[in-house]
């Protein structure tokens, strides 16, 4: 679906520029209908596992990816969607990581430089998981989990997590014990929302998350987040967002 500018990872782009279209519904979770610009109706496979929360809105503008794989039972999967605060959203949560893994190959996330190797879904901790990145430096490793945020709460806010997530909390717990082994641990938010200068945690959704990522910020687990740049064309990671935890 994907390809790199010149064989490099200066930026993700898509393979072909997105189309554009008007969201009309969501279910049975991954699927997606929308109306084309030439007044057809589409089904889409829906990308995204979470709630969607603020990013199902009726009638409003929306970009998908289509797909010349005559095996899919769907035509094309939605990509981006307008939030009810009228932002841009990448709802292709499985995106994150290539979107991450580019900025770690070009060195666009400063906290995260200088390290010789990057491995992508290594076995980690004690409870049988797999680490998105495990960096590998002279003297220390990094490990790297990234999540990916949708949740826009308008005034240039948004939040994570937008449903209760056990396996959220299982991250947390093998980062914690990787920090204490004496290596870097990293939660990073890759946020998918244009405008979001700031980040916060949805209490009210799921208390035990919050209470347990503010356990692993004691246990020495660092907490990193960037904002997406969205286009029809691509997206890449452009700059950080305060955190407010």
């Amino acid at each position: 679906m994907l390809e790199n500018k010149n064989g490099g990872f200066k930026f993700l782009r898509y393979k072909t520029p997105l189309q554009q279209g008007v969201f009309l519904r969501r279910y049975k979770r991954f699927f997606a209908e929308v109306e084309t610009l030439d007044k057809d109706v589409l089904t889409l496979h829906c990308p995204n596992t979470g709630a969607m929360r603020n990013c199902m809105v009726e009638g409003s503008d929306c970009w998908y990816s289509l797909s010349d794989n005559p095996r899919r039972k769907l035509s094309g999967t939605l990509e981006q969607v307008t939030t009810s605060s009228g932002n841009l959203a990448g709802i292709n949560s499985a995106l994150a990581n290539t979107i991450v893994f580019e900025a770690l190959q070009d060195e666009r996330i400063e906290q995260l430089t200088n390290y010789r190797t990057i491995a992508r879904e290594v076995k980690f901790g004690v409870e049988n998981s797999k680490v998105d990145f495990l960096l590998k430096g002279k003297n220390q490793n990094c490990f790297v989990e990234v999540k990916s945020v949708s949740f826009d709460m308008g005034n240039h806010f948004a939040l994570f997590p937008d449903a209760r997530t056990s396996r959220g909390k299982k991250h947390l717990r093998e980062l914690a014990h990787v920090a204490a082994s004496g290596h870097r641990a990293v939660l990073f938010f890759c946020v998918q929302i244009s405008s979001v200068t700031s980040l916060g945690l949805a209490k009210q959704i799921d208390p035990d998350y919050v209470t347990a990522l503010k356990a692993a910020i004691k246990d020495g687990v660092e907490i990193l987040a960037m904002r997406c740049s969205l286009t029809r064309y691509g997206i890449t990671l452009t700059r950080a967002v305060d955190l407010l935890i």
